[in-house]
């Protein structure tokens, strides 16, 4: 038996309603847009960073988006590094089964997605279901938070929940789908370590194989990354400290509504701040007669990243000679100043970029979504 969902009430309904608006508007912002591909590898990297952060695999954005790219860490240690990457190798695959019209969940996909995540580690047994007893415990205090099922009972309870997955004549919104997968999976916890991850990136998949937007713009693991103390909270809440299946879920479903709400205004909001720096470093490269291929450098720099020579290559598509004259190009302009040397060097935008980028920024007071009949949605007009 696993974790049942909830029956829905008007204030669930009335917010799904909400998410499912917003992600129409999502849609509608980011396609045929010059600035697609910056804003996808983003939020790409953010989930990647946020749904390791809760694990204590802390890196920069700008690793993390170097992890995207397939590009080599500026700051990551060996592990985190390790872990990073064989995170986003199983994102990337989770986004090429999105529209695989031979899809199917399987034990053997889960088992593969988790092998790609922890396969650096071999005594925590990645791509198997575990066969001992498994405790959750608080970091900080060291008491024992969770106790999963016994281990005898995974591969029984991992082939419901894929029977659940595969049933399609449910009638479920895919946000409540996708939560109760991500929840069924983290109390069975059937794996020796990485289970948080695993469901996360279940929950991504699941939303993925709708089909309705962008693998990437429907994750809310960048959300989980940044309230990560209210998402063990609410999962705490909801387990009892053990496997208690008959257990309410309806904290954990409003979590995850709230979570996609506030994640999607936020993306709508940064795709606002976006296409307005993009134009901005449209103008400032017409100005000074530079090529349109530097642009989306500027972009980077002027949201407050770092640009490689190596990841400008692939952005540009130039060789190593281009790139490095048109940042030399860019230094000599004062949009780009130069860190450190040879190697290590990289870019930042120089403080009156930085500047332009800071007259977008957008509101980021998101409210909650079951307070109050209609939220109002910070810089966006009502429909």
């Amino acid at each position: 038996m696993l974790f049942k969902t909830p029956r829905l009430g008007d204030p669930e309904r009335r917010v799904i309603a909400l998410v499912d608006d917003l992600r129409e508007r999502l849609g509608y912002a980011t396609s045929a847009k010059r600035w697609q591909g910056l804003l996808r590898r983003n939020t790409l990297a953010k989930a990647i960073q946020g749904s390791n952060g809760i694990e204590g695999y802390n890196v920069t954005v700008d690793d993390a988006i170097a992890a995207a790219e397939g590009e080599e860490p500026l700051d990551a240690d060996a592990e985190t590094w390790a872990a990073i990457t064989g995170y986003r190798q199983a994102m990337t695959y989770v986004i090429n089964l999105s529209d695989d019209p031979h899809f199917s969940y399987s034990a053997s996909l889960l088992k593969t997605l988790h092998f790609m995540m922890v396969h650096y580690d071999l005594p925590k047994h990645p791509g198997r279901w575990r066969t001992a007893p498994v405790f959750v415990r608080n970091d900080r205090t060291g008491a024992i938070v969770y106790e999963g099922p016994d281990w005898e009972s995974v591969p029984p309870l991992m082939d419901e929940l894929i029977a659940e997955l595969t049933d399609r004549n449910q009638a479920l919104p895919s946000v409540v789908r996708a939560a109760m997968a991500h929840l069924n999976l983290v109390m069975v916890h059937p794996f020796s370590d990485g289970n948080g991850r695993m469901a996360r990136c279940l929950q991504t998949l699941v939303l993925a194989r709708t089909g309705n937007i962008s693998p990437m713009f429907c994750s809310i693991e960048e959300y989980l990354g940044k309230n990560t103390q209210p998402y063990y909270d609410v999962l705490a809440e909801v387990g009892g400290g053990s496997w208690r299946p008959k257990r309410d879920a309806r904290p954990w479903v409003r979590f995850c509504l709230t979570a996609h709400y506030r994640q999607a205004v936020t993306l709508l909001l940064r795709t606002k701040e976006l296409a307005k720096t993009w134009e901005a470093m449209e103008e400032e490269a017409r100005r000074r007669g530079l090529s349109d291929r530097v642009v989306p450098a500027l972009a980077d720099a002027a949201s407050g990243l770092k640009v490689r020579n190596a990841m400008y290559r692939q952005q540009a598509d130039v060789t190593d000679q281009v790139a490095s004259r048109d940042l030399k190009q860019l230094v000599d302009e004062k949009l780009l100043v130069p860190v450190g040397e040879r190697r290590g060097r990289y870019y930042v935008a120089h403080p009156r970029i930085r500047e332009i980028a800071t007259r977008f920024r957008e509101p980021r007071v998101i409210p909650d979504p079951f307070a109050q009949a209609a939220p109002h949605l910070p810089g966006m007009e009502p429909r």
